[in-house]
């Protein structure tokens, strides 16, 4: 395989037409000896085009964090087209609900930066739509994409950006795949942007928490799980508090299932110091 030891970047898109401007402007590579999805490298970057659905964008983030991702946080974003009732075509919105209209489950994008664009909830479906919400995108992989990156990294390096491609007055049949080039190339120099935050705050909360979490395991007993889900947890109380200190003073000295709780209410009671 060509790819190179680890990304700080996987972007996962449906369609390869989603994936042209991406691959194009970040002078990406395809990896020919991979099978199961078409995959693309530079040095910082993987994307992957998974197929349209739930199932293929599930297999991909997953085939490809589990095979590729070597850095502890990777920042994971899902970029495709997305209808909308009304909105304007080749409008970019930033996800911060995601439905499974399915499941009826309801997901939350931790986003706490400076975005370029409006945000906007998801519903995702499992076969396309002729009608539309009358408030929010709709598209067939978002709620999947978020359920399994979720998995691999914490909800503030994850991100579904969705551009408006069709719409009341203009319908899905109407989409062609260089029309989608265009509209996601229009709107690279938006994702840089943000991304340019994530990677600058990846940054300053990596040794931080990690010097934090060495210490905890070692006065306490943790499970396997357990670890991870204090570096989870660590890695959040720095990022929304720009690495305050944490009083563990006020800490329970019970188990450490109880400290992962009081650990958890914390950074819920907390605000945002971005």
């Amino acid at each position: 395989m060509m790819h190179p030891p680890s990304h700080k970047l996987f972007i996962y898109t449906a369609l390869p037409c989603e994936a042209k401007p991406l691959v194009e402007y970040f002078k990406l590579k395809k990896d020919v000896s991979i099978q199961p999805f078409t995959v693309y490298f530079n040095n910082d970057i993987c994307l992957t085009v998974t197929g349209v659905g739930k199932s293929a964008m599930a297999a991909g983030v997953a085939f490809t964090q589990a095979l590729f991702a070597a850095v502890e946080y990777p920042t994971i974003l899902n970029i495709g087209v997305a209808g909308h009732r009304y909105e304007a075509l080749g409008r970019l919105f930033f996800a911060d609900k995601i439905i499974d209209i399915d499941s009826e489950r309801s997901y939350y994008p931790s986003l706490i930066y400076t975005l370029p664009s409006f945000t906007c909830g998801i519903q995702t479906v499992s076969k396309a739509q002729t009608s539309y919400h009358e408030s929010y995108l709709c598209d067939m992989e978002a709620s999947a994409f978020y359920e399994t990156a979720v998995r691999f990294t914490s909800s503030e390096f994850i991100f579904c950006l969705k551009v408006v491609s069709d719409n009341e007055a203009s319908p899905a049949e109407n989409i062609n795949p260089k029309q989608v080039s265009n509209l996601i190339g229009t709107h690279i120099s938006s994702l840089e942007l943000v991304l340019e935050q994530v990677f600058k705050l990846a940054a300053l909360i990596a040794k931080p928490e990690i010097v934090l979490w060495n210490k905890l395991i070692q006065q306490h007993h943790f499970t396997i799980a357990e670890q991870r889900q204090l570096k989870g947890l660590l890695m959040r109380w720095c990022v929304i508090t720009d690495n305050q200190h944490l009083d563990f003073d006020e800490a329970p000295l019970g188990c450490a299932k109880d400290l992962l709780s009081w650990l958890d209410l914390k950074i819920q009671a907390t605000d945002f110091c971005l």
